[in-house]
């Protein structure tokens, strides 16, 4: 089973996984060649070093294990340190060659060839070989804690006909694992086979493929990385380095990007027109296109009277998509449609699944609401609060993260919406950790979340709703935490697993809309931005709404091999 990571966000009680800002790039100092503690100082105008900050942390710990869980080994690890085969480019809906030049399917599409590409060495000069490739999956399956994306559940063997081909033998036709397979970080067996526990191995000198290897600086208060000195693509990258200070919070990290001091964030920043390019309208700039992932309202239904597919429906009519856009959002998104989809999956939409009145149940309308809880048994109390068959009121806590301001206006106003219908809602705010415990288990009525990111439609909908992601409640879950499943969207997942025909992955897809459209469950709200801020006083080349070569922000690993390799200082 694979795993899903949490949405990035900037907020003013920002956590140390879900908070980013960032720094400008300094000459060395005296601090920087560790001559003291390293310090957040103003920026040198001249520096070619790339200031990024893309965690939130009081203190860095010296951890580059690409193998990790993001937040656990420092950024870039997975992507500027170390490189996958392939990277998928969300805006141009390709995979993009990386290590590998090429890959190809058998005819039964059980068994995918990487060529390699025969430049490639790693950061010490060794040269990169197809056995790295075999060697770095076998670790993933002696140690499952690494195999992050559940790559052996569908991986039969992994071997190297020859030094630049690698093939993948499945356990059974899945073309939707190629993602996974392509975008796994590869590590050097030379320098990883003697490593007694790759899962606490903290990999304090990274030896890499990446634009980025060399450990310059490296404080409780900064680090800096500097280019690899035999990086495969000739000229890249333009600039000499990175460097990352530790900043507490948000508060911190958002003023030094205010005062100009950050070359490249993925910050979420209410009114950005007015608090950050208007401070300097030449040189700060952001891009936040629809391509995150899609925000939704979940409920549970496994408890009623969540199960009833027109109780869905009628909360969903209830809510005010256009305040929660405008009000909890700034207005950098827009309303959800009853697919779910953002517009990362804009090819694939269907149109039909939504026409002839079918998708209106993501389009106000409380009196239509109203109307079909009354349908479904839910009468008014003498209080207001409509009760069920059982006499039991519709009282609901909406659970949200404490501090991520944005979702917990969000669940305001929908709380507030919910009234119209007779429905008590409240707001229940808890630290990340028992919000996420209780999200993955199924232990609540109603909660704020996110949905997967990732090339095609079939994993967004078989996230949430194919039997093979559904888990008893109380047991974790990695995606499907409304427990919802449906047999006859099965059927498609699995058709749509064994064929890599791209018109009949569509007509597939297709047919997945029409049943997410039919079935509410879960109750999409406004696609997530893609977050990012940059400023070109020191450095240009950043992807723009002009120049969209790739998704802006630093937080969608290993998308961010795109900037990091085009950055250029002026």
């Amino acid at each position: 089973m694979k795993t899903q990571w949490m949405p990035r966000r900037m907020l003013v009680m920002g956590m140390a996984l879900l908070s980013w800002g960032g720094l400008a790039g300094c000459s060395k100092s005296k601090q920087q060649e560790g001559e003291g503690k390293g310090t957040a100082a103003a920026p040198v105008q001249k520096s070619k070093v790339l200031t990024v900050a893309q965690e939130a942390q009081a203190s860095w710990i010296r951890n580059f294990n690409p193998l990790l869980a993001p937040g656990t080994a420092r950024w870039p690890s997975r992507s500027g340190v170390y490189e996958p085969l392939f990277v998928f480019n969300t805006l141009k809906g390709e995979n993009v060659p990386w290590l590998a030049s090429k890959y190809e399917w058998s005819a039964d599409n059980k068994k995918v060839t990487y060529s390699l590409r025969p430049e490639v060495k790693w950061s010490d000069g060794q040269p990169f070989v197809a056995k790295d490739v075999v060697f770095t999956f076998e670790l993933l399956r002696k140690h499952k804690a690494l195999d992050l994306f559940g790559v052996w559940s569908f991986v039969e063997g992994v071997t190297a006909p020859d030094e630049h081909t690698v093939e993948f033998t499945l356990t059974r036709a899945y073309v939707p694992g190629l993602i996974y397979i392509s975008q796994q970080p590869i590590v050097p067996e030379h320098k990883w086979k003697d490593v007694e526990d790759p899962v606490t191995y903290k990999n304090e000198n990274p030896v890499a493929t990446g634009p980025f290897t060399e450990v310059k600086v490296f404080q409780n208060q900064i680090f800096e990385l500097g280019r690899n000195p035999n990086y495969w693509q000739p000229g890249k990258p333009a600039i000499e380095g990175l460097r990352f200070p530790a900043y507490p919070g948000n508060d911190q990290a958002n003023l030094a990007l205010l005062n100009g001091e950050i070359d490249w964030a993925g910050n979420f920043v209410p009114d950005v027109d007015k608090v950050y390019v208007s401070k300097n309208k030449e040189h700060n700039h952001y891009w936040f296109p629809l391509v995150g992932n899609t925000v939704m309202l979940y409920v549970n239904t496994t408890k009623k009277p969540f199960d009833d597919v027109r109780v869905r429906k009628a909360f969903s009519m209830a809510i005010d998509r256009d305040q929660l856009v405008k009000v909890a959002m700034y207005n950098y998104t827009k309303p959800a449609d009853a697919s779910g989809l953002c517009d990362t999956h804009e090819r694939w939409r269907n149109a039909a699944a939504l026409a002839d009145g079918a998708g209106d149940w993501t389009k106000l309308n409380v009196e239509k609401a109203n109307a079909m809880l009354d349908e479904a048994g839910y009468k008014r109390g003498a209080d207001g609060v409509r009760v069920g068959p059982d006499n039991k009121p519709l009282r609901y806590d909406i659970n949200v993260v404490t501090g991520w301001s944005d979702q917990v206006r969000a669940v305001q106003i929908m709380a507030q919406n919910l009234k119209a219908l007779g429905v008590d809602a409240t707001l229940k705010t808890y630290d990340f950790s028992p919000y996420f415990e209780r999200m993955q288990k199924g232990e609540f009525d109603l909660t704020i979340g996110w949905t997967s990111e990732e090339p095609s439609p079939y994993y967004f909908y078989r996230d949430l709703m194919s039997p093979e992601t559904l888990k008893p409640v109380g047991e974790l879950s990695a995606r499907n935490w409304h427990r919802f499943s449906s047999k006859e969207a099965d059927a498609l997942f699995k058709a749509f697993e064994t064929t890599s025909d791209e018109a009949e992955q569509r007509k597939l897809a297709d047919q997945m809309q029409v049943l997410f459209v039919q079935n509410a469950p879960a109750i999409p709200l406004y696609p997530n931005p893609s977050w990012g801020e940059y400023n070109t006083r020191r450095f240009t080349g950043f992807p723009n709404a002009q120049n969209p070569y790739a998704k802006l922000s630093p937080n969608s690993p290993p998308e961010n091999l795109f900037v990091l390799t085009e950055v250029k200082p002026n």
